[in-house]
């Protein structure tokens, strides 16, 4: 009767512990789940995304930008348009229409040089506003309403850290937000903090920025650095346990290293005592 009584209660420690172990993995589970889900909902209340504005890059000092001008008189348009000189080399990269336009250079006051007009002010200026204001001042110069275009060439974002291919990516389009940046890193590693993303920015004045980004929250898709600006920097720090593996890492180095002189010692003294023992026979 005894040991019956020992056996129940064997059988009932061992369905507790069972039970623990599993409400152990439940929470641990649900714990690693908020520390990597994007977007989550923490209840808290957030306006739709569609109410706000599209949106639309602006120019910078130190871009790029090609601007073409045309009509349908082509000799007209042709003064406005900075082409290379007769000539001049043509880069193998590219097509030739891309290289025979020449590139503005927006400096530090936020102008450019342009055929005729002289300088104009594109800084803090949309695409779409540079091109209404180039054609209202080419007005009194054209008979008919020309065609412009603007487009930044050198928009370009770089992710860094904890990400599978950290690099610096050129954004043709001229619009890409946090997670689609992401996505061209090849997305976090499991070792990445989600919830605490540097974000590095440079405004048109030279102020920087360090702003933290939090990816778990869903209201980051109404955050002002949901859409990143060119030249921003992602960077992703590297979570407790990457930083403790770094570190075993380490010490597991210094210690092979060690042993491994300690053990190159010990050879060379037992082959030169062996060489001396020999020596006395």
């Amino acid at each position: 009767m005894e040991e019956c009584k020992k056996g129940v209660f064997y059988v009932m420690l061992r369905v507790l512990y069972g039970s623990a172990f599993l409400w152990v993995l439940f929470f641990s589970s649900c714990s690693m789940q908020n520390k990597i889900a994007y977007l989550q909902d923490k209840g808290i209340d957030s306006t739709s995304a569609d109410s706000y504005a599209l949106y639309d890059a602006r120019i910078k000092p130190k871009d790029l930008l090609t601007i073409t001008v045309n009509t349908f008189d082509k000799e007209a348009s042709l003064p406005f348009n900075l082409m290379f000189p007769t000539g001049a080399p043509i880069s193998t990269n590219s097509n030739s229409s891309e290289n025979a336009i020449q590139k503005y250079l927006v400096d530090n006051e936020g102008y450019i040089d342009f055929p005729i007009l002289g300088k104009v002010k594109v800084s803090d200026m949309t695409k779409n506003e540079v091109e209404s204001s180039i054609k209202e001042k080419l007005k009194p110069y054209l008979k008919e309403e020309p065609v412009v275009n603007v487009r930044m060439v050198n928009y370009k974002i770089s992710v860094i850290g904890e990400v599978n291919r950290p690099n610096t990516y050129t954004i043709t389009n001229e619009k890409v937000n946090i997670l689609e940046a992401l996505a061209l890193a090849g997305d976090l590693t499991i070792y990445g903090k989600r919830n605490n993303v540097k974000l590095m920015r440079e405004s048109s004045d030279g102020k920087r920025d360090v702003v933290v980004v939090d990816l778990t929250d869903k209201n980051l898709i109404n955050s002002p650095y949901f859409y990143l600006q060119q030249n921003d920097v992602l960077y992703v720090e590297p979570n407790r346990t990457k930083m403790r593996n770094s570190r075993y890492s380490a010490l597991t180095g210094q210690i092979l290293s060690a042993v491994t002189v300690l053990v190159s010692v010990t050879s060379l003294v037992v082959t030169l005592k062996n060489s001396s023992n020999k020596k006395e026979k």
